[in-house]
């Protein structure tokens, strides 16, 4: 099973155009490397990130350091990453929020989504919808009366403006007919923890950042946005099955280097991931938090990106999300 997805990588890597003596291995990497991860510690990018940033550790032969720069949706950290020099020691775990959303609600956006070097995608964790315990709903259908009961009163956090959990409530508010307050975090995890103390009624995130929270009671899961019940979250009946099939949404996270970064150095850090993504120990380990290995290879980010855009273009117009 391994040797295939690296021989589908590589294959991939060939029929997108890079030439084969690209794909010789190099003396890099000669020193450690830093993995941005644009949001702070607690969430599904850095827990994803960590991951990762073990296996590749292995593989590369030097360490893989990640380093958290949260704020304004991703930019902040997407922003070191597009200005960094572009070597191959600087990389980022990009999200929908930097490589998707931040240029349709950012009007002076600091830097470039097409800016870097695709290695490629990485993963993705379907969403949670979960309340606080005070709120005493346990269904889907039950909130959606609850917030159209009271407009304007229930609030939800979130990992900031932009980001998968924002875009997630506001498709259900869309698609519901609601009015739920946001309020943005620095990460997922700071939002979890507000849901915790009280300050935050909702929130909506991904398996590995919700459920341990719902394991201890601390939160009461209602929904999860993927068609089919997810083994980490068995529990939790779907979107579908409480009649709102258009809510589906998870974190999907990308690698990404600055452009200009030596193709030679991208392969290498590509061919380091395939084999992580496709060790039996790092997939049981991903499975159990509720995280999905995605497509490998370039043409499978471009293609995921261009979906994504389609998709959330229409919902940021609809939701009118414009930052300043």
């Amino acid at each position: 099973m391994l040797n295939r997805r690296i021989l589908t990588f590589s294959a991939a890597m060939l029929a997108a155009g890079w030439p084969r003596q690209i794909l010789a291995q190099s003396d890099y990497p000669t020193r450690p490397i830093k993995l941005i991860v644009p949001f702070g510690g607690g969430g599904i990018t850095d827990v994803v990130a960590r991951l990762v940033a073990q296996g590749l550790t292995e593989r590369l032969g030097q360490s893989v350091v990640v380093e958290n720069r949260p704020g304004a949706g991703g930019s902040i950290g997407a922003q070191v990453v597009a200005s960094a020099e572009a070597d191959g020691y600087t990389l980022l775990l990009g999200t929908v929020g930097t490589q998707v959303v931040n240029r349709m609600v950012y009007p002076k956006l600091s830097y470039d989504p097409a800016a870097f070097v695709p290695v490629s995608l990485v993963s993705n964790s379907p969403y949670v919808l979960a309340v606080a315990q005070s709120l005493k709903l346990d269904s889907l259908p039950a909130l959606i009366a609850e917030a159209k009961s009271k407009p304007g009163k229930l609030n939800f956090g979130s990992a900031g403006h932009g980001t998968s959990p924002h875009l997630g409530l506001e498709l259900l508010k869309l698609l519901a007919g609601l009015d739920i307050v946001h309020v943005p975090f620095k990460s997922g995890g700071d939002a979890v923890n507000s849901a915790l103390s009280g300050q935050i009624d909702i929130v909506f995130d991904a398996i590995p950042v919700v459920m341990p929270q719902v394991a201890n009671g601390a939160l009461r899961a209602i929904a999860i946005a993927q068609p089919k019940r997810s083994p980490s979250a068995a529990s939790v009946p779907t979107t579908a099955e409480q009649g709102l099939e258009g809510l589906q949404i998870g974190s999907w996270n990308a690698l990404l280097a600055p452009v200009g970064t030596p193709p030679a150095r991208v392969v290498k850090v590509a061919d380091a991931l395939g084999h992580v993504l496709a060790d039996p120990a790092i997939a049981e380990r991903l499975r159990a938090l509720g995280i999905e290995p995605m497509p490998l290879g370039v043409e499978a980010y471009r293609e995921h990106v261009a979906a994504e855009t389609e998709r959330w273009s229409k919902v940021t117009a609809a939701a009118r999300i414009s930052l300043k």
